[in-house]
């Protein structure tokens, strides 16, 4: 006899993806050490963790998006779990992010003698902050109101302006991007280029990849956007995506300030 279920929790079946994404995990990591190593195979096996543990990442979201959207086991209660989990996460970016932006804070407000006493660095070419840094600046935010504005749109139950707004969204980040490549492309220091160049790149390279990372997240929203997945009740994933961008976009004037223009005045 099947009895109906009374509470608002999902049961989860069971599931291969949890022990799949450690075996990936793990080839990854012993396949990294061989060929950092170079040691024979150890190229082969870091490929295959990597593909391993993105194919464990795409099959484990789609059931995830199927108990949600197609099942509907995905209720109030249980919309809290991925919320504060996601939080969460985004404070532990925080955390990794002011890091970086504090090694570079720490090496320019007390620069030593083997650098000349200065920063930037004796002999180091800097760029100047007024020009792509600053437009670089204005367009993440620009597109944390795109965001916002498609925010809107879903809880207004319009869903084709909501779609235009995620375009709008990706269409920046996309120019971002470009911009930060064609940066990396003219900038005068190199990576090996003393305190400036590791700090520069590092700070300013994991958010180029926070930024790649959030307009694929944009992206997979908008496909759900335009298949009618989203809801104005139900939108944990937009939720989601939404403040990894406002998270994004805010921490642009981090490095804009502590690298860009305190480096190049």
């Amino acid at each position: 006899m099947i009895e109906s279920q009374r509470h608002s929790y999902h049961l989860v079946d069971p599931s291969p993806w949890p022990i799949s994404g450690s075996l990936g995990a793990l080839a990854t990591t012993v396949g990294g050490v061989m060929y950092m190593h170079s040691f024979q195979g150890g190229a082969t096996l870091l490929s295959l963790g990597l593909i391993f543990i993105l194919y464990t990442m795409f099959v484990w979201w789609r059931d995830v998006l199927r108990e949600s959207t197609l099942e509907g086991h995905h209720t109030k209660v249980v919309q809290l779990g991925p919320r504060y989990g996601f939080i969460l996460f985004i404070v532990s970016e925080v955390m990794f992010l002011f890091a970086l932006f504090r090694a570079s804070s720490h090496s320019s407000l007390a620069p030593t003698v083997e650098i000349g006493g200065i920063w930037p660095p004796k002999g180091i070419a800097v760029l100047d902050p007024r020009e792509i840094p600053f437009l670089n600046t204005l367009i993440p935010l620009s597109s944390g109101a795109a965001v916002t504005w498609a925010h809107h749109a879903i809880l207004a139950g319009k869903e084709k302006r909501a779609v235009y707004a995620l375009v709008a969204t990706v269409s920046l980040a996309l120019v971002f991007t470009a911009f930060q490549g064609m940066e990396y492309y003219q900038a005068p220091p190199t990576i090996s280029d003393s305190i400036y160049g590791s700090t520069f790149f590092l700070a300013t390279g994991f958010h180029g990849f926070h930024v790649i990372i959030g307009t694929l997240f944009s992206i997979i929203c908008g496909i759900r956007q335009y298949l009618g997945h989203l809801t104005k009740e139900h939108h944990v994933g937009f939720e989601a995506a939404a403040w990894y961008w406002h998270f994004v976009d805010v921490v642009r004037l981090f490095p804009f300030v502590s690298i860009y223009w305190w480096g190049g005045i």
